[in-house]
């Protein structure tokens, strides 16, 4: 789930359309000189650039705007469909990448827009500017996982994306890097905003996401990702997504 270090080429692709993904399929990187909406209406899809990773399973929707350098990678058999947003619209949206909830308009105006279907004139103008006018009422998902330049803080990162069950400590990891509990915290506190619990929990609730979406019980997601038990999985789960990891696969699978 690290960003790519090829480097990213322009791509002017259709202005909606849909395809149905193959688990682990990527998109190496790119950036478009329109924004892009991407919507799983099943499947997960993540998006990394940067800046960080972004989640979007079913029942979300990922924002992109213009020149942002990005990649994607793909978790389960996932139908996307993408649509490009004019210059014109992309105002009304943030200016850095982000991920929305869907509320059942928008759902149903990214459904159509990528239908296939011939488009009368206006018609996809309209249904575009139905889809912005939603997303921009909503707030930004808290889905989004930083990541840091600082030399230190990615070797402590890169350790926990490859091994996201590992509970070592900050100080354990700060001795295997080279540095101390104190400046790393203080790092992870300036550099991403936030604490190196905060950020490793927000990781494993990333992964959590992907593998219920892939059919993986609670307590076996849990068991996987080194929390201590379900409960503890379930409360974290719940504090950044805002419902509980069984709530979130009913949802997930009423969407598809």
């Amino acid at each position: 789930m690290c960003a790519s270090v090829r480097p990213p080429i322009p791509h002017e692709g259709r202005d909606a359309w849909r395809k149905v993904m193959p688990h682990a399929e990527r998109v190496d990187a790119h950036y478009h000189r329109l924004g892009q909406l991407v919507y799983p209406a099943s499947g997960v899809l993540v998006t990394t650039s940067a800046g960080g990773t972004w989640v979007a399973p079913a029942n979300r929707v990922a924002w992109t705007p213009p020149g942002h350098a990005h990649q994607h990678r793909i978790y389960g058999e996932t139908d996307i469909r993408s649509v490009a947003i004019s210059l014109e619209f992309c105002a009304e949206l943030p200016s850095h990448p982000c991920v929305f909830s869907v509320t059942g308009l928008a759902r149903e105006a990214l459904l159509a827009v990528t239908d296939g279907r011939s488009a009368r004139a206006g018609r996809r103008d309209r249904i575009c500017a139905v889809i912005v006018d939603e997303l921009s009422e909503l707030d930004i998902e808290p889905l989004h996982l930083p990541e840091p330049v600082d030399p230190c803080l990615r070797a402590v990162t890169e350790m926990v994306h490859a091994h996201p069950d590992d509970n070592s400590s900050l100080g354990q990891m700060a001795h295997t890097v080279g540095s101390s509990e104190r400046t790393l915290s203080r790092r992870f506190r300036d550099e991403l905003g936030m604490s190196f619990h905060q950020w490793r929990t927000l990781l494993r609730v990333q992964h959590a996401m992907i593998h219920l979406s892939n059919g993986l019980s609670v307590s076996h997601t849990a068991v996987e990702l080194g929390w201590a038990n379900p409960s503890s999985f379930i409360d974290a789960f719940e504090a950044i997504i805002g419902q509980t990891p069984g709530r979130y696969v009913r949802l997930s699978r009423q969407n598809a």
